[in-house]
């Protein structure tokens, strides 16, 4: 069998259970690892946080995220995107797919969140059930990374250098209903200092 196309290749992400595999830069990886809310973790390094939607809308979910949601093949999904604000300085592109079958039983707050936090919603509903986290390497080709770049350059900030952008994954669940949260980290976030011990 014959290795598929280069083009194809950098279009998909080899996702994996352990972060190690990645081989990122070691500041990268307390943020990969980040066991409890993103959100809060983001909070704790910035004077002032805030969730930038760029999109909420009816799309095609990515070859790559098809069957970890419960689809044979890649169809007709709920999708956000959102930019994660760090003084002002976007830190991480989160993007959301829900599957259409969901309802909003499953997923009440959804449609409604604007930019209100996701990760704040699903941490704090006993409903919510949370999955292993997975890890990529982003190529530049991904789809994800290619979103983020335009992201950045639509908000008036040039794009990272890095030909690699890393990445993490988390499916959950709520009644019958799953979600899929991928964050993309931005270079940005390596530069955030912790700054809660310093707040009353």
């Amino acid at each position: 069998m014959s290795a598929p196309p280069r083009s194809a290749s950098l279009r998909q992400a080899q996702w994996q259970p352990h972060v190690l595999a990645l081989n990122a830069p070691a500041a990268y990886v307390p943020w990969l690892m980040e066991g409890g809310s993103l959100t809060a973790r983001l909070k704790a390094h910035s004077n002032a946080f805030r969730v930038q939607c760029l999109r909420q809308r009816t799309a095609i979910c990515l070859s790559d995220e098809a069957a970890v949601i419960g689809m044979h093949r890649p169809g007709r999904v709920l999708e956000r995107e959102v930019l994660l604000r760090c003084d002002n300085t976007p830190a991480v592109y989160a993007h959301t797919v829900v599957p259409r079958s969901a309802t909003a039983m499953d997923w009440p707050l959804f449609s409604a969140l604007g930019e209100r936090s996701l990760g704040t919603t699903l941490f704090g509903d006993p409903l919510v059930r949370r999955g292993v986290l997975e890890f990529a390497r982003l190529r530049e080709g991904h789809p994800l990374a290619r979103r983020a770049r335009a992201a950045l350059v639509e908000n008036g900030i040039a794009a990272p250098d890095a030909h690699i952008l890393y990445a993490r994954r988390c499916l959950y669940q709520r009644r019958q209903g799953t979600l899929l949260v991928t964050e993309v980290f931005l270079p940005a976030v390596l530069e955030l200092i912790k700054t809660s011990t310093n707040k009353r």
